[in-house]
């Protein structure tokens, strides 16, 4: 070989190199900007999808719908009304376990629809709201089980307590009136 033709070869491998080195890198920086946006969400997603890689993808699907749907903050009347409708529903719950966690996820659902979730199967709404609100996303799934448990008659008296603490830390959440945080994608 001449001596072009060794410098022709190390140069191609040296761009070979930093590519390989830049790919990795972004993917390094993707998965720490998703597991650090979605939090405990990241994790549920990996154990569903079965790997890292088709999690994120899904998990990126997710931001991209959500970024296209037009979800705003609840005015301020609109937010304290909401919280009057909950108190009432709370009361309810020592008479009334079963009815109250009925009128809690429709309350909840009424909060996400006026702030301009799509009201689709639950499983959608919980991937819609896990993209801004991905600390109380998990509260949403163990409330929306018992409320399916309690409907056919397998839920405890605690369970049902325990699902209206999950609706009212969800709901705390959803009537905040500033626009929650979102993070920035880089391409």
């Amino acid at each position: 070989m001449n001596v072009v033709t060794v410098i022709g070869v190390l140069v191609l491998l040296a761009i070979v190199v930093i590519a390989a080195a830049w790919w990795y890198t972004q993917q390094q920086r993707r998965s720490k900007q998703l597991r650090q946006r979605f939090g405990p969400e990241y994790e549920r997603a990996v154990d569903q999808y079965g790997e890292r890689g088709r999690a994120e993808e899904a998990l990126t699907a997710r931001t991209e719908r959500v970024e296209q749907l037009h979800i705003r903050p609840l005015r301020a009347e609109d937010s304290a009304r909401y919280a009057e409708s909950w108190r009432s529903v709370q009361s309810r719950f020592v008479d009334d376990p079963e009815g109250a966690i009925g009128e809690a996820d429709r309350l909840c659902g009424e909060v996400m629809q006026a702030r301009g979730y799509p009201m689709g199967n639950f499983e959608q709404r919980a991937a819609d709201i896990s993209v801004d609100h991905p600390q109380v996303v998990e509260h949403y799934r163990a409330a929306h089980e018992v409320a399916r448990r309690s409907a056919d008659g397998n839920a405890t008296t605690e369970d049902l307590r325990q699902a209206m603490v999950h609706y009212r830390t969800l709901f705390e959440d959803l009537i905040e009136t500033r626009e929650p945080a979102r993070v920035e994608r880089t391409r």
